[in-house]
């Protein structure tokens, strides 16, 4: 019975994931190359496959334009820029499957044609090197929406898990949020500290994101979003995209994670997953290779994925949840999860747990479509004057 739910579903209204890095899997295992990924068939050293996105009923993609937030001010803009291409190239090598759109009207027009509608989602605030500019001309090449910082800070926002400072947002990424009302970019708050959250909610006329984040009263990993925080979404009628990273999902697995970077970092071995790393010492990496295999990790599972959905829903309702997997941006995924595949056993999850069918539409895509319009809505209606800073002041920070 629940099958036949979730394909009425999926067949009202597929999947619209927040956040998938296939371009930086892209760049990191293929050389940048499409085509070498072979796409079109099954592709095991990936999340994402063709086949997968339609066995998952995916019909939207955020596609992420990630680039490490450790690279300099003038290398992040370029590698943003190429890895917008990659999107680009994915999309003209499968012109059958994918779309690039930039509305919430094309996404359902795309949709209804069968293809699958690609958007195009900064992840990290590093990607505009301080300037509007930068930030207005990321817009026009279609960033749909900008995380505001990935794992370090910028000059003007605090990530979660960057050096502590005594602000969230300064007064330049109030501007920054600002401006991304007025030019309809979405803001999206994964990655950043609980004081910008709260900072960007106070700032910002249109709704918020969180691209691929999951709850911390469930798992109390610092990416995850406090009670406190998720509270305040219904007023701004922004969306909490649950994330499958098993360390945000599962106690278990984020104390594990936790004890793993602690021994990488003892035997001055690099931590994150995303960063480029540099040439490891070979003793010191087959020293960690023994610590696994003496310490082997835990796994999550959908039922994790699931406590954090449900714990958000009694908190903001079934109107302000979506999903963010965060396929190709980690290294595990929850057993029972074949890449993009898993949204399917998810929503058979959910529907066994009496999950009525409008709420799960609303969860698979009907409230990004909602918030996409909205903040549409809002850009065109002129929120806010242009911030006037002149030059001098975007180079100062």
């Amino acid at each position: 019975m629940s099958g036949t739910l979730v394909d009425r579903v999926l067949s009202a209204s597929p999947i619209f994931d927040g956040h998938n890095d296939l371009p930086w899997a892209l760049r990191q295992k293929f050389g940048n190359s499409v085509s070498a990924a072979g796409l079109a068939g099954d592709q095991p050293f990936l999340h994402t496959d063709i086949p997968r996105l339609k066995a998952g009923g995916v019909g939207a993609q955020f596609w992420s334009v990630f680039v490490p937030s450790n690279l300099s001010a003038g290398e992040s803009v370029v590698a943003t820029l190429e890895q917008i291409d990659c999107v680009h190239r994915i999309v003209a090598a499968h012109p059958d499957v994918f779309e690039l759109v930039r509305t919430a009207a094309q996404v359902r027009d795309t949709i209804g044609r069968g293809k699958i509608a690609s958007l195009i989602g900064m992840e990290g605030g590093h990607s505009i090197a301080g300037s509007l500019g930068v930030l207005r001309m990321m817009r026009d090449l279609g960033v749909q929406y900008m995380t505001l910082t990935h794992n370090d800070n910028t000059s003007w926002a605090r990530s979660a898990t960057g050096i502590e400072v005594a602000h969230g947002l300064t007064s330049f990424g109030k501007e920054v949020v600002i401006e991304m009302n007025r030019i309809g970019m979405i803001v999206d708050l994964s990655h950043v500290a609980e004081q910008t959250m709260v900072d960007a909610l106070e700032c910002t006329v249109s709704p918020i994101i969180f691209s691929h984040s999951s709850c911390r009263t469930v798992c109390a990993h610092v990416r995850n979003v406090p009670d406190a925080v998720l509270e305040r979404l219904p007023a701004n009628g922004g969306v909490l995209m649950a994330t499958f990273v098993p360390a945000f999902v599962s106690e278990e697995c984020r104390e594990y994670q936790a004890r793993a970077e602690a021994k990488r970092l003892e035997l001055g071995l690099a931590v994150g997953f995303h960063d480029i790393a540099p040439q490891e010492d070979l003793a010191a990496a087959q020293e960690f290779k023994g610590w696994e295999s003496s310490h082997p990790p835990p796994s999550a599972t959908i039922n994790d994925v699931v406590r954090h959905l449900e714990h958000a829903r009694d908190i903001v309702g079934p109107q302000h949840l979506g999903l963010g997997g965060d396929f190709d941006g980690i290294a595990e995924l929850p057993q029972g999860m074949d890449g993009v595949a898993g949204y399917r056993p998810l929503l058979e999850a959910l529907a066994l747990r009496s999950w009525s069918e409008g709420d799960l539409r609303a969860l698979t895509g009907g409230n990004i479509l909602r918030v996409l319009e909205e903040v549409e809505e809002m850009a065109v209606r002129g929120p806010r004057k242009e911030s006037g800073l002149d030059e001098r002041f975007l180079l100062k920070h």
